[in-house]
């Protein structure tokens, strides 16, 4: 069993690489096909490891439209890429089939990933329908293949969609961990690349003061030292990106500034 990567106490920066369309994606590049898919990620993941980020995600954030459960051709992609990319990968890593938490565990089981980040609780009017995610099953799931180890990353504020859940963002969060057993929980802004709402961020922190916590979306260089000074860490995709464009290329320059600074901080 492997280490658990975030822990209370101690900074982590997890870094996003973000998998091209995958097939049976609206934008998969079925001429170029796995290869260009491939080269993507290996370049990608090469830039964020040599600026010595302390972890990375596969993600299919470029399969939009978005689903709620995972296509056998999707999943089965991704573990392949994963797969064919693992030779490579010097530091922990996770993932996150956007938006299914069962196939995102299943995925995490196969690859023999540390973490699994997802919405796993509440139900939300989204741009994807409505959406009420399985927490038990993939739970379950990661229980019966022995993988007590693997983090469960709660991301308890859905991007692109609002709750129908009125509680405050700190009493779900606390709610989650109790009724949910969530190992980490994670903090969004409305959409990727977006930046956290830090007053709800500090009300998560001041309800869980023990419980590992991550802003999830929209840090950058010039937003980190707050963020840090609330939180146990950050997922970070956009900001690492050419231009902090999301869809572009990960930015090598970029990522070692980003680095460089966070160094700082400790």
């Amino acid at each position: 069993m492997s280490e658990k990567i975030i822990q209370f106490g101690r900074k982590t920066v997890v870094a996003m690489v973000h998998i091209p369309a995958l097939p049976g994606s609206p934008d998969y590049d079925a001429a170029s096909g796995m290869t260009k898919i491939i080269a993507s990620v290996i370049a990608d993941l090469e830039a964020l490891q040599s600026g010595g980020v302390d972890a990375v995600m596969f993600g299919n954030e470029f399969d939009r439209p978005y689903v709620l459960k995972a296509p056998p051709e999707g999943l089965s992609a991704l573990a392949s890429v994963i797969g064919q990319v693992k030779s490579i990968i010097k530091v922990p890593f996770g993932v996150n089939y956007l938006w299914d938490p069962v196939a995102t565990v299943a995925l995490a089981v196969a690859t023999e990933a540390s973490f699994a980040r997802e919405i796993f609780t509440g139900v939300y009017a989204s741009d994807m329908g409505l959406w009420a995610p399985d927490c038990a099953g993939a739970a379950r799931l990661r229980a019966s293949q022995g993988r007590s180890d693997l983090q469960m990353l709660f991301n308890i504020n859905a991007e692109f969609a609002t709750s129908l859940d009125t509680r405050p963002l700190a009493v779900k969060a606390k709610s989650a961990v109790f009724s949910s057993k969530a190992d980490v929980i994670c903090v969004s802004g409305p959409m990727t690349g977006m930046g956290v709402n830090q007053t709800e961020l500090r009300e998560v922190r001041e309800a869980l003061p023990d419980t590992p916590l991550l802003a999830n979306t929209g840090v950058t260089i010039d937003t980190v030292a707050e963020i840090f000074s609330l939180t146990d860490g950050c997922v970070i995709g956009s900001h690492l990106k050419h231009n902090g464009d999301t869809w572009s290329a990960v930015d090598p320059e970029r990522v070692r500034k980003f680095m460089d600074k966070v160094e700082t901080l400790h």
